[in-house]
Parts: C-alpha cells; sequence; structure tokens
C-alpha cells in the first residue's frame, strides 16, 4: 500500500474515531446503530462505553499507523 493512501486511510479513521469520541458521535450511534458503526458487541453498549471502545482501538490504530509507516511490509496486513 503506498505512504499517501496508508495517510489517508489513518486521516479517516481518525476524523471518524474524533466524532464518535468528542463530539456526540457516541450517543448517535447508540442502540441498534453501533451494531453496524462499532461491532455486534455493542448493541447494548450506551454512549460511554463506545467512547471507552473506540479510544483504544484508536489508541491501538495509532501504533500501527506509526509501525506501518516506518516499516512498508506492515501497511500489508
Amino acid at each position: 500500500m503506498a505512504l499517501w493512501l496508508w495517510c489517508l486511510l489513518f486521516i479517516l479513521e481518525s476524523l471518524y474515531c474524533w466524532w464518535i469520541i468528542g463530539y456526540g458521535g457516541a450517543r448517535w450511534v447508540e442502540g441498534w446503530k453501533s451494531f453496524f458503526l462499532i461491532e455486534w458487541f455493542a448493541l447494548d453498549w450506551n454512549a460511554e462505553q463506545i467512547r471507552l471502545y473506540v479510544l483504544i482501538i484508536w489508541l491501538a490504530s495509532v501504533v500501527w499507523f506509526i509501525l506501518g509507516a516506518i516499516k512498508p511490509e506492515f501497511r500489508l496486513i
């Protein structure tokens, strides 16, 4: 995967996480929509649980992005 595409995908994911964590996206996603926008197991979670899950996933994505930016082999996984 090209570096520009790797960066673009990370930016899009970060914008989604930013919306969920800081701008009321978690309240909007709460309920049946979380099945499609988060994961199937988030169906009965409240907004705070969704925000925590997305924060943890985003932090893992930051680490993966940095590793992929340094070593191009990690971009293929």
